[in-house]
């Protein structure tokens, strides 16, 4: 932080004050309160490119939503330092129960389309291939990859085939719609964390934001009438595919910071709940009718 602070010139002889904020489960975050302005101070964790996060990618991810007017104006970006520095917005979470509410998720899908409109960036987001690459990196690592990887991925085969039958646009996609990542002032809905921002199946944030927010199966339907204007066979097969692959993905992310991350944190018992919600998920009855579905 001392050094990130020495390479502001507009912070010299200013006393900057840098406060922890204690959320967050692969960075170190500060607040900083510095001549009357506020601004988050993000430092990246050790061995993330590992997770598949290029820092440049996601500098141009905010950059592009902040243009969008639904990510907080990126600062500074210093390389060098690991580091990335946006303005401190005012907002509040955002209760899971409430995204069940039409008013709300409609302000929240709004933000998440306006970064499906944001141009393209220079990283993508193969959620297929980024499960197999967890896998290997925990394996060459020493950690045990649980048995549920091989069920887990044969069912991702299957749904890889039938998604490459009919391809859906890409689009730049946030892909960490997890609820932490929203922010609530009044009817405007701002969407934070950039890292894992890339160009892919706008259906992965779809399934991210459903299936991370305990959206009911209701309201499930009102997020796709909410982003498409109305519901197909098609799109509801998508979602509830989805909703597998963002726990595969949720779930060998748990796996390999087991190798890597340095913070206090359960990651086995964060992959563990991932994979059962993933194995639940896919026992539903309607899975095979949903593979026809998207073909």
């Amino acid at each position: 932080m001392a050094a990130v602070v020495r390479s502001i010139p507009d912070w010299a002889g200013k006393d900057p004050e840098a406060t922890p904020i204690t959320t967050g489960i692969t960075n170190r975050n500060f607040r900083v309160d510095v001549g009357g302005e506020s601004f988050v101070v993000r430092l990246s964790g050790k061995d993330t490119e590992l997770l598949g996060i290029d820092r440049d990618a996601e500098d141009a991810a905010a950059r592009a939503a902040g243009a969008a007017g639904v990510a907080p104006e990126v600062f500074a970006y210093l390389r060098e330092h690991h580091a990335l520095i946006t303005r401190f917005v005012r907002g509040d979470p955002i209760p899971e129960e409430d995204l069940r509410r039409e008013d709300v998720l409609a302000i929240v899908v709004r933000s998440v389309k306006a970064i499906h409109g944001c141009p393209p960036i220079p990283s993508t987001f193969p959620v297929f291939r980024i499960v197999e690459g967890y896998a290997r990196i925990a394996r060459d690592r020493g950690v045990v990859v649980p048995q549920t990887f091989d069920e887990a991925h044969e069912m991702a085969d299957r749904i890889e085939a039938a998604f490459s039958k009919s391809p859906t646009p890409d689009t730049t996609c946030h892909n960490d719609l997890l609820n932490a990542n929203f922010l609530r002032d009044g009817d405007h809905v701002w969407i934070v964390d950039y890292e894992y921002a890339g160009v892919g199946d706008p259906f992965f944030d779809l399934g991210n934001l459903s299936i991370n927010n305990g959206l009911t199966p209701e309201a499930q339907e009102l997020l796709l009438t909410l982003y498409f204007g109305d519901v197909t066979d098609d799109r509801r097969a998508r979602l509830g595919l989805m909703r597998i692959m963002s726990d595969f993905r949720e779930a060998m992310w748990g796996v390999v910071q087991q190798a890597l991350s340095t913070l206090d944190f359960d990651y086995v018992a964060y992959a563990d709940r991932h994979f059962t919600r993933l194995l639940s998920t896919a026992a539903d009855p309607r899975f095979e009718d949903w593979l026809q579905a998207v073909t």
